[in-house]
């Protein structure tokens, strides 16, 4: 392990952990810079065992042991920091034990990724970090086979998401999607029928859709208080609901699709 002590905050080698409060800026940075950060020494291992390759890593003196078992390639700098740099750098008091700045991966294509799927989760403009994150971390646990996004939806590999997903999002195959047009097009080109998450008279309940699951599903999720646009309504072959009592129209959007893929899990 190439362990390298620091004592200066600007020092340019930790130029990627920079600001990492600043959502507005890291949502620009890091897709541009081509990477990510991941934190705590449970999320950086299970990256490296998905094959992610880390740039550098930053850690504090006390957690130096736990990055050794993690960092085995000699070439991967490893910044040792004090308390007070870390927190100047970052922005927050680091709890976790150890960042890690890593290569974003090359997103592979949308047919590639539903290729033998039978279960797939499409996020529409979720802009919470922390849905994404609870959203792949039930996909990860209720059998979904993988997750699509869309082009404005929020970064999966961004530090929250990762962190709330628990790691899952290396482990559930996922892509960005084209507009809703051609991403129609694509997953009806691979055999699936899409059934939209929405309020909506003309909806059937989700029992009911469970009763005739298709053979290949897409589950449509829309964004935090609007829902699903009027285009992704349109481009939905079916509209699911989930039956609600206590005079409560809907739930979360994280608590529903955990709710949905439950529901529509392989039996």
């Amino acid at each position: 392990m190439h362990a390298i002590q620091i004592t200066d905050a600007s020092d340019e080698r930790l130029a990627d952990y920079r600001d990492l409060t600043d959502v507005a800026l890291r949502r620009v940075i890091e897709p541009e810079g081509g990477l990510y950060i991941a934190e705590s020494a449970k999320v950086i291992g299970r990256a490296i065992a998905a094959g992610h390759r880390p740039r550098s890593v930053l850690v504090q003196e006390k957690w130096l042991p736990d990055v050794e078992e993690l960092v085995t390639d000699a070439s991967t700098p490893v910044y040792v920091v004090a308390p007070e740099i870390a927190e100047s750098l970052t922005g927050y008091a680091v709890h976790r034990g150890a960042l890690a700045s890593m290569h974003r991966p090359e997103l592979p294509s949308v047919a590639d990724v539903v290729a033998g799927a039978r279960l797939v989760v499409v996020l529409e403009d979720i802009v919470d970090h922390t849905n994404v994150g609870a959203i792949f971390r039930a996909a990860a646990g209720l059998g979904a086979d993988a997750v699509l996004v869309s082009p404005r939806c929020a970064d999966p590999l961004y530090r929250r998401s990762v962190r709330v997903s628990m790691g899952t999002v290396f482990q559930v195959p996922w892509t960005r999607l084209p507009e809703w047009d051609e991403a129609r097009a694509v997953l009806h080109d691979s055999g699936f029928e899409l059934a939209a998450l929405a309020l909506s008279d003309a909806a059937v309940s989700l029992d009911a859709f469970r009763a005739r699951r298709p053979e290949r599903v897409a589950l449509m999720l829309g964004a935090e208080g609007d829902g699903l646009s009027r285009r992704a309504l349109e481009a939905a072959d079916t509209v699911v609901t989930i039956p609600m009592a206590g005079g409560v129209d809907s739930l979360n959007v994280a608590a529903a699709s955990a709710v949905a893929l439950w529901e529509l899990r392989a039996r």
